[in-house]
């Protein structure tokens, strides 16, 4: 039987954004093979979560093109983000409680291409006038992948419901990031 990499990886994926503490019994189970497997082809659950990483970042970058970010207005293009990413939003919600992604120099460039592309989308809505101007788009974008991982963990738990997800992240954020007209 030949090693199919991409379906133990989207296995994998799957079990883990439901399960973040699976075993590697239960994620080499997930995906039908055995542990030995796993641990020869993924040293360790590191060598297993790096995998995962680039995996997440192929899906993440396809979500960010499926979205078009600079086409029509930054609220919608913000809007089309959110409801792309909704098919990834457990995995980035397992992917960003994997501290070791996220510590020391062996940071994945592609998180960096990534936030720049979101980045550019809120400076491109605060330039418009669309977005307040008082929030650096850096945090913007930190707080939009918070808010798709808590959106993420709340429909999982059954706290809320999945045709919730694009309302209840981009009401909250848009909510909060709109240019607001000072009463006079």
């Amino acid at each position: 039987m030949t090693f199919d990499r991409e379906r133990v990886l989207a296995d994998a994926a799957e079990l883990l954004s439901r399960k973040s503490t699976a075993t590697q019994d239960e994620i080499a189970q997930a995906a039908g093979i055995s542990r030995a497997t796993l641990h020869r082809h993924f040293a360790g659950r590191d060598g297993l979560v790096r995998a995962l990483e680039e995996l997440g970042l192929r899906r993440l970058e396809a979500v960010m093109d499926e979205a078009r970010p600079d086409e029509g207005t930054a609220t919608d293009a913000l809007v089309r983000l959110v409801e792309a990413s909704r098919p990834v939003a457990a995995f980035l919600a397992f992917l960003a409680t994997e501290n070791q992604l996220f510590e020391g120099e062996a940071v994945n460039p592609g998180w960096e291409r990534l936030d720049a592309r979101i980045t550019a989308l809120f400076r491109r809505g605060q330039e418009s006038g669309e977005f307040r101007i008082d929030l650096s788009p850096a945090w913007l974008t930190e707080a939009l992948y918070g808010l798709i991982a808590s959106a993420a963990w709340t429909i999982q738990s059954g706290k809320t419901a999945p045709r919730d997800y694009t309302a209840m992240i981009t009401g909250l954020l848009l909510g909060g990031v709109e240019r607001r007209t000072p009463h006079t």
